[in-house]
C-alpha cells in the first residue's frame, strides 16, 4: 500500500508543479487553489509512504515520478519542446525509479 501511495503522491507532486507554473506567481486563484491542496496531498502522502519505505527511496521515487510527468505533460502541451533526446532521458529516469522499486528494501 505505501508504494501506491507513495506513486500517487508523486503524480500529486506534477499537478503542483504545473498548477504553480499555471499560477502565474500567484496571480491567479485556480491555479492557485490547485496548487495549495494538490501540494499539501502531495507531502501528506509522501509522509504517509514514509512510514513504511526508506526515506531516500521513497524521495528518489517520488521526485522522478513528478519529475517525469510534469515534464511529459509540458512537452505534449507544447508549453515544451520535445526531443528524442528528452524523451530518452525521461525514460531514463522511469526505468531508475521502476529499478528503486524492484530492489525494495
Amino acid at each position: 500500500m505505501a508504494w501506491l501511495i507513495l506513486f500517487l503522491s508523486g503524480a500529486l507532486e506534477a499537478v503542483w508543479a504545473t498548477a504553480l507554473g499555471k499560477s502565474e506567481g500567484f496571480r491567479r486563484l485556480g491555479p492557485s487553489l490547485v496548487f495549495g491542496v494538490s501540494l499539501i496531498a502531495s507531502m501528506a502522502g509522501l509522509a504517509i509512504a514514509m512510514r513504511d519505505l526508506p526515506v531516500g527511496t521513497s524521495y528518489a521515487v517520488w521526485v522522478g515520478i513528478g519529475a517525469s510527468l510534469t515534464v511529459g505533460y509540458a512537452m505534449v502541451t507544447g508549453a515544451e519542446s520535445a526531443s528524442i533526446a528528452k524523451v530518452l532521458l525521461i525514460l531514463g529516469i522511469v526505468v531508475c525509479v521502476m529499478g528503486l522499486k524492484l530492489v525494495g528494501h
